[in-house]
């Protein structure tokens, strides 16, 4: 689940990702993707990336980032190239993990197009730790992700606290919530739920509303601010380097190397670029005349409300409807609500719409007692998919030097360590670490060559 920040966020909140396709391996494999003349309509987006410098209308901006860490905008003098063993492109979760892990044995350095790190998909996480959340592959990552963020490095606590998930099916949609028992029981035990069982785990729901639950006890939310800070307070103790408001501008293949320009004219040079732009994926591999592969950016909406006295907030869990109409959890003394919704948009600092609110409101008041008729706050943030909403995390078939660690979409905290780890095996020495292979992770469940053949379908 992914998203806050955008119009104003609520005081204090972290993040959750952005919550479910219950059923994603379905990718419909119609047209092929396009791997001739792809930049017509890629080229155009350059424009849109939005400039360091611009002042943003969100309150919070300054507040949600008080914890990242505040990089140098530029190493060296202006006009001198500086060369490295790999540039990473974007320093979001992707981008600083993925820098992190590649940081032990290389010189990194990571471009970072905003003012401050995170300000995009990271700084807008409504982020969990869900083991039953997303497709066989990104069930794996999650999985093989949590000792990390049990124990992780240089910290003496954990990054996740418990929050137990409980999916929800109104009548008619029980075999839903089975299907999803038995798809993800290889990673993660579900508990089966009466409609009574429900009502005293969440005493929020309409009488008669609801046929069936399904619990994940094991699930957590994710300090993603401390996460974040963590990857990229370990690149600098590594030697690495994190330049701010240092947006692409021009990038091009010179022998075995590629050279990179940011907007203030800083050359860079490295025989590896890492694009793990997100929402600008696409846009940046146009830059460098490597084939687009399919990015498509969602907006998600999420608000909060102040619901009745009644209504004890602290005890609720995470609750997602299994036809993924709304996801609910505690924010504090308020409840943050998201009706799951996936508006295609271009890339671009996502604003909540007025009408998706409204539409989520009748949705959440139709199956609870919250009774909305205001909110709190709200904002937006996109998540990027490819066709078969899996990540990519490979180097292009046919452009040397460029890897592609993108498509993330709403699982990019949860499955932050263990995608990092395979991204700097492969980029290494072509292999993925042991310990996912023993797992069952393929190096090709994450190319870009799984993708030829499958066409994009909108939907959860």
């Amino acid at each position: 689940m992914e998203v806050r920040r955008g119009g104003s966020t609520p005081p204090g909140s972290v993040a959750t990702e952005f919550l479910p396709h219950a059923h994603p391996e379905a990718a419909t494999t119609t047209k092929a993707v396009q791997r001739t003349n792809p930049f017509s309509a890629v080229v155009k987006l350059c424009s849109l990336l939005p400039p360091g410098t611009t002042e943003r209308s969100d309150p919070r901006t300054k507040t949600d980032h008080e914890a990242m860490p505040r990089a140098r905008r530029f190493c060296g003098r202006l006009g001198s190239m500086k060369s490295y063993d790999v540039l990473v492109v974007g320093g979001g979760m992707a981008g600083t993990s993925i820098a992190y892990e590649l940081s032990v044995d290389r010189r990194v350095c990571v471009l970072e197009m905003e003012d401050r790190l995170g300000f995009h998909t990271t700084g807008r996480s409504v982020a969990t730790f869900l083991e039953s959340y997303g497709g066989r592959t990104i069930r794996l990552l999650t999985t093989a992700s949590r000792d990390f963020l049990t124990t992780p490095e240089g910290l003496d606590r954990p990054l996740l606290s418990p929050l137990p998930l409980l999916w929800v099916a109104p009548h008619g949609e029980a075999n839903d919530l089975r299907a999803l028992a038995s798809a993800v029981q290889e990673f993660v035990t579900m508990q089966p739920l009466t409609p009574t069982e429900v009502n005293d785990i969440a005493p929020v729901f309409r009488p008669d509303w609801v046929e069936m639950g399904l619990s994940e006890p094991g699930a957590s939310e994710i300090d993603v601010a401390a996460l974040h800070e963590l990857y990229a307070t370990g690149i600098r103790r590594r030697g690495g380097e994190l330049h701010l408001s240092a947006g692409v501008s021009a990038m091009r293949r010179v022998g075995d190397r590629w050279q990179v320009t940011d907007r203030a004219g800083n050359p860079y040079e490295a025989p590896v670029v890492v694009n793990a732009s997100g929402a600008w994926a696409d846009v940046v591999a146009a830059m460098a005349g490597v084939e687009p592969i399919g990015i498509h950016p969602l907006r998600r909406t999420v608000f909060t409300i102040a619901p009745p006295a009644s209504i004890s907030v602290p005890s609720l869990p995470l609750v997602a409807h299994v036809g993924e109409t709304f996801y609910f959890k505690p924010e504090g003394r308020h409840v943050l609500i998201s009706p799951a919704d996936e508006t295609p948009s271009e890339p671009c600092d996502a604003k909540a719409e007025e009408l998706d609110i409204a539409q989520a409101i009748d949705v959440i008041n139709a199956a609870t007692i919250f009774d909305v008729r205001s909110i709190r706050s709200s904002w937006a943030g996109l998540r990027s998919f490819v066709a078969d909403r899996t990540p990519v995390a490979g180097f292009d078939d046919q452009v040397d030097g460029f890897f592609w660690f993108v498509g993330q979409g709403g699982y990019g905290i949860q499955i932050a360590p263990a995608l990092a780890q395979a991204g700097a095996g492969l980029i290494r020495n072509g292999a993925l670490p042991d310990r996912l292979t023993d797992l069952g992770l393929d190096a090709a469940a994450l190319g870009r060559e799984r993708l030829v053949g499958l066409a994009w379908s909108a939907g959860h």
